[in-house]
């Protein structure tokens, strides 16, 4: 048989240049010749088949993702059922729970591994296989800085955990037992039962933190297969969505469908009004701006009001609402949610996706039939649902997501007469989550419901790699006085799982000469959401005085990656991307050098 008759492509792949190449035959050989040592033949490599590579984001120290360890066979099946050729290579973890000092300095790490393997290797597409929040945009932000076909196969949520006939979501149930804890209503042995019961399966967040967040955009940018984010990871249909996932790239490969064709403006606006219906996590923010600017798009921050904060939250999932991911996936998932926003006009519907039709072809008949889960639009679970941005002489640009304000919190804080969206508060600084720990339960600190926590020194450069700890909770005595929360701003992230209204990823942040790095505890710090402001009330003069004294000091470097992070990374408004590759788009239109 002709090595060629197996193939029915109609262009040339990019992994030819590799494996039959007859103008440089002896580095054909020396490239095909280690290959065969674990039984692939020459014929396979050189019939003019596509090559699909298979970013495995699973293993023993990304539990969230390891899911994928099995997905990958039935992708797999996908790919050789279509004409394809599999090629799975590993990625660089991430796992937001353990990774010390943060996951988030990871994101920029596994999006360089992965240019450098989509670039470097002959891989004509790929299958990017996400969960854990970090993981999804680092894959995203390498599939548009190289340009080939890919498309993104989530490993979908855990179970719905239960206890004592509730549901317990992850992450939720973490917060919700710390304040439990601290309150003397459980004991240590019963926060660590709140917290194995959260996690009953194999698969992410069950909660809409930020790894439900972030399949769900990617979902929602046109980069997978309709209904595919929510569906959780033991189910049969994950196994069948892998299947069909690989059966598609091929087909992608085939018609050179590549992410430039699909990351475009209107996608990443799409992003941003559905994160705010869904209530996702605070952390979209940053991983939708790094996206958009690699993919060549720019997002003003001004946007996430024009475009997001208008919108209602639909979805009653935890922490914004009551419910968690299998409830949502039987919903009808993303498209559901989406259906109620493109009935309504809401959508940049008309633009290509992965299925090679259109998002508006994708939503048709998908209408929720769970009214518990997702809500109308006209009826929604709260009006204006999306993230609040706000500045000041504290920062530049941050942000407080809405839909997690209680009416407590709103009762309090947001509703005095003729102040209406408008309170100040004593400020009491902290700086690093250490300082927090050591000091929170300080007497001397007089802490009352009248303070604001604020916490400097957690932002990219400062952690590095900005931190999860922002929502920080009162001390035990307000929390056994039934005071849950207290108004909570810093230079870092919180949890996409947390409940708490946090100003968070301010920027710049203290470490490079941000406002928070003048502010003192005691200053008075005045929020006002009618004009968009939050400001320390201290004199101009008072303000050159502190800036005269320099910043707080910032740790040491522990590893050449956190040094190296440092150097390159921008700010949380911009997406903390690593700033000089963004230059780089569409590396893998152009072949690298060969080696010998």
């Amino acid at each position: 048989m002709n090595r060629h008759s197996m193939s029915t492509q109609s262009r040339r792949y990019r992994s030819q240049d590799w494996f039959d190449n007859p103008d440089h035959i002896d580095m054909t050989a020396l490239y095909l010749e280690r290959f065969m040592n674990y039984g692939i033949t020459p014929e396979e490599l050189r019939s003019g088949r596509p090559i699909i590579g298979i970013a495995q984001s699973g293993s023993d120290i990304s539990p969230c993702n390891r899911i994928h360890l099995e997905l990958a066979k039935r992708v797999r099946d996908g790919i050789r059922d279509a004409g394809g050729i599999a090629m799975e290579f590993p990625l660089h973890p991430i796992f937001e729970n353990c990774r010390r000092p943060t996951a988030a300095i990871d994101r920029n790490l596994a999006y360089m591994g992965l240019v450098e393997i989509l670039h470097g290797y002959p891989i004509d597409a790929v299958v990017l296989t996400t969960g854990c929040d970090k993981t999804t945009p680092s894959q995203l932000m390498a599939a548009a800085t190289v340009d080939i076909p890919a498309i993104v196969l989530s490993g979908g949520p855990m179970l719905d955990g239960w206890l004592d006939g509730e549901l317990v979501g992850s992450g939720s149930a973490i917060w919700k037992g710390r304040k439990q804890l601290a309150a003397g209503k459980i004991d240590n042995e019963k926060f660590l039962e709140i917290a194995a019961a959260s996690a009953p399966s194999a698969g992410h967040c069950n909660t809409m933190g930020t790894a439900s967040t972030m399949n769900a955009i990617a979902e929602a940018l046109g980069m997978s297969l309709t209904g595919c984010s929510a569906i959780p990871a033991p189910y049969r249909e994950r196994g069948q969505m892998a299947y069909e996932t690989g059966k598609r790239i091929v087909e992608m490969a085939k018609l050179d469908l590549r992410p430039s064709q699909i990351l475009n403006r209107d996608a990443f606006f799409d992003a941003i009004v559905v994160n705010a219906a869904i209530g996702g996590s605070t952390n979209a923010q940053q991983h939708i701006v790094a996206m958009a600017r690699h993919a060549g798009v720019e997002l003003k921050s001004s946007d996430w009001m024009e475009f997001g904060h208008k919108v209602p939250l639909l979805l009653n999932m935890q922490p914004s609402g009551k419910f968690l991911g299998e409830r949502f996936h039987r919903a009808g998932g993303v498209p559901a949610v989406m259906w109620e926003l493109e009935q309504q006009g809401k959508l940049r519907s008309k633009r290509l996706t992965v299925t090679g039709k259109t998002m508006a072809e994708n939503l048709v008949n998908r209408e929720t039939n769970d009214r518990e889960v997702i809500y109308p639009f006209n009826a929604p679970l709260k009006e204006d649902a999306g993230f609040f941005v706000l500045k000041g002489n504290l920062f530049d640009f941050a942000i407080m997501k809405t839909s997690v304000i209680s009416p407590e919190f709103r009762q309090r804080y947001l509703s005095a007469p003729g102040k209406e969206n408008i309170f100040e508060s004593r400020a009491i600084v902290f700086d690093g989550s250490g300082d927090y720990h050591d000091r929170i339960n300080d007497p001397a600190l007089n802490i009352d419901e009248n303070c604001m926590l604020v916490i400097r020194g957690a932002g990219p450069i400062g952690w590095p790699g900005s931190a999860e700890v922002v929502n920080m909770q009162p001390p035990d005595a307000l929390i056994k006085r039934g005071i849950n929360w207290l108004p909570t701003l810093g230079d870092g992230r919180q949890s996409g799982t947390s409940d708490s209204p946090s100003i968070l990823n301010a920027s710049p942040e203290s470490a490079v000469g941000g406002g928070l790095a003048y502010i003192r505890t005691g200053d008075t710090v005045r929020v006002d959401l009618n004009e968009g402001s939050c400001n320390m009330l201290i004199s101009d003069e008072e303000l050159a005085r502190r800036k005269a004294e320099g910043i707080p000091p910032v740790p040491a470097s522990q590893t050449p990656w956190q040094q190296l992070y440092r150097s390159t990374v921008g700010q949380m408004e911009t997406g903390a991307c690593m700033e000089l590759a963004l230059e780089y788009r569409g590396v893998g239109q152009t072949l690298a050098r060969h080696n010998h």
